[in-house]
């Protein structure tokens, strides 16, 4: 693989940008600022399984941005029996999006990765993330200029796992899946959508989930090298 590899695609969040860790920061902020008394643990364990719903049903087409932001936020308040009003879910929303980079965690390895990277292979970015927000992640944590191309949902009118996004983000970076790498954490939309337009991929599995052992999958982005 090494030999033929020229461009090597990373999804961003969850597999480069520590998502879970920013977004949890930015909850308290925004908690704090709006002056919503509620226990941050008790709201994420609510949160995050809901809010991998909304996301899948974005993927799939079948709600928009603005229902995936609000629905999140008042089915987790109505699991923890907390009565907020629509103006305030609505307040919560606009403030995660504007607050949510403020705080840029990425996780550990990630630089010692992309400078190991960098001096031999082209590097991209395909996420499924808001456009107004993922460019200020890349940014703000100090890895833009690893990245020659960024191929983001709205750009290409469609979400991963759909072969569009990999189309799109191929050609934009000029080269062919035959030369080409997906990196990412999200079995479904990274993985198995890259595998299924003919690109290689490598789960970065640092859930632990059960996924194909045929598979590539490492725990942690350090050993990511050994397959470079």
């Amino acid at each position: 693989m090494k030999n033929k590899i020229t461009d090597i695609f990373f999804d961003l969040d969850h597999t480069l940008w520590d998502f879970d860790r920013n977004s949890a920061l930015t909850f308290e902020m925004i908690f704090k600022m709006n002056a919503i008394d509620v226990p941050l643990g008790t709201f994420l364990e609510h949160y995050e399984p809901i809010n991998l719903k909304y996301w899948k049903l974005y993927r799939e087409e079948e709600i928009s941005k603005e229902k995936l932001r609000f629905n999140r936020l008042n089915e987790t308040f109505n699991a923890i029996d907390m009565e907020v009003g629509d103006n305030v879910i609505n307040k919560l929303s606009e403030d995660y999006i504007a607050y949510l980079t403020t705080h840029n965690h990425i996780f550990d390895g990630t630089i010692e990765l992309l400078e190991y990277l960098k001096p031999n292979y082209r590097l991209h970015i395909i996420t499924n993330g808001f456009e107004e927000v993922q460019q200020h992640k890349l940014e703000k944590s100090k890895i833009a200029h690893y990245f020659e191309t960024v191929t983001n949902s709205e750009m290409v009118g469609v979400k991963k796992p759909n072969p569009k996004m990999f189309h799109f983000a191929l050609d934009l970076a000029k080269t062919s899946k035959e030369n080409s790498i997906m990196i990412g954490d999200n079995y479904e939309a990274d993985i198995l959508g890259a595998l299924n337009v003919g690109l290689d991929a490598i789960c970065f599995n640092y859930h632990d989930e059960e996924i194909d052992s045929t598979i590539k999958q490492v725990k942690a982005l350090e050993e990511i090298k050994r397959f470079f």
